[in-house]
């Protein structure tokens, strides 16, 4: 059989997720010859890269060896190319993604996919009438220890899950005495900066995902650092949160307590770990490996007085095997997504399931804002 040929628009195709992870996957996918279909077709991704500057762009064509680039969105839309990726910074993203489906491309997109619920259910609504396959990055989930989190959980290890705790960030230099790792518009309100928006979409997702159903969030945010430098060493003020300390409530009594900061330095397995405790037993996942104590083998330390802890903690835990290689998370994301939009497969991580992850950033905000509880409504899906 034929192969088949599709083309993708890579709106930011510059910007440090596209040339790490998301321009790799695409590439390797081609590679490897395409995507293998059900029907023993071949999809093969053809990228055309798209941003503001046309420099980078061309460097990145030359270091990639895709053909194509452009700088004017317009022509590119007005194109024939089948689905429009979006991993542009975050302030531009609800005009970019309705341009495109206004265009009747299929859309793929980062998260958070809007900077607001409304943008983001405008979306979702817009996409519905349009009749377009739609879909949010969720990459987390497909990650090899999050993976084995999930199988423990369906496997009935836990037991009653009773609570879990996720520990996230690190330290971003201000940029006085050490080079910035983020970009300056993640410090800014009115480019869609700030960690709740940041972070919040892939905590909403893994949460529901691995853990179950979230209810309620109560909230407090800090902004730490008040004063960054930007990639031109010019100091400006910070006017989002850049710490937030959640307790968010899950279907079945579950609290799940979330702390999240880019003002910590790292003295845990990971950047991001994840613990849930059952009644039958305990897990410990990273985005690469997941630890199990069961009931049966769990210690009795106490607290020491007279002397230092006797106890080797992480040695009383044991790894889970790798027994299935899992695939990049990006690129396990990208070949659902082909698959939905070449064969109509299954694809669950729609648009209205970003908007869930925008709506928890702005639960959390606001139940800062007022101090208390906020339930998390369903979202209704458009008719």
């Amino acid at each position: 059989m034929s192969n088949v040929s599709l083309g993708v628009i890579v709106n930011g195709a510059t910007s440090r997720l596209a040339r790490h992870q998301h321009l790799p996957a695409l590439l390797a996918i081609r590679r490897e010859g395409g995507l293998l279909l059900s029907n023993g077709r071949r999809v093969i991704p053809e990228p055309i890269l798209v941003g503001r500057n046309a420099v980078a762009l061309r460097e990145l064509a030359d270091v990639t060896g895709i053909k194509r680039w452009s700088t004017n969105l317009d022509t590119v839309l007005a194109g024939n190319d089948d689905v429009f990726f979006d991993v542009a910074a975050t302030g531009q993203r609800f005009q970019s993604v309705a341009r495109a489906i206004g265009a009747g491309k299929h859309v793929y997109c980062e998260k958070p996919i809007a900077t607001s619920l409304i943008e983001a259910m405008q979306l979702v609504s817009l996409a519905t009438a349009a009749g377009i396959r739609h879909g949010t990055v969720q990459d987390k989930i497909f990650l090899p220890g999050f993976r084995k989190l999930l199988m423990l959980r369906k496997s009935g290890f836990f037991g009653r899950i009773l609570e879990a705790r996720l520990e996230f960030g690190r330290w971003i230099f201000d940029g006085e005495h050490q080079p910035v790792q983020r970009p300056s518009w993640n410090y800014r309100k009115a480019d869609g900066g700030g960690l709740l928006l940041d972070m919040f979409p892939h905590w909403r997702y893994m949460i529901d995902h691995l853990i179950g159903k979230v209810m309620s969030v109560s909230c407090t945010c800090r902004t730490h650092i008040g004063q960054r430098r930007d990639e031109a060493g010019v100091p400006y003020e910070v006017d989002v949160e850049d710490s937030a300390f959640a307790q968010i409530e899950v279907e079945g009594n579950v609290l799940v307590s979330v702390n999240s900061s880019w003002c910590t330095r790292i003295r845990r397995d990971d950047v991001i770990v994840l613990q849930v405790d059952g009644t039958a037993g305990s897990a410990v996942a990273t985005p690469h490996e997941c630890y199990t104590q069961a009931d049966l083998n769990t210690p009795t330390p106490v607290i020491t007085i007279d002397t230092p802890q006797t106890h080797d903690f992480f040695a009383q835990w044991l790894s889970v095997p790798d027994n299935e290689k899992a695939p990049n998370s990006y690129r396990a994301g990208w070949e659902r997504f082909i698959r939905h939009v070449a064969e109509g497969a299954e694809f669950p991580f729609t648009l209205l399931e970003g908007a869930k992850g925008v709506q928890l950033a702005e639960l959390a905000h606001r139940s800062d804002t007022e101090r208390r509880w906020i339930e998390v409504p369903d979202l209704e899906r458009p008719a």
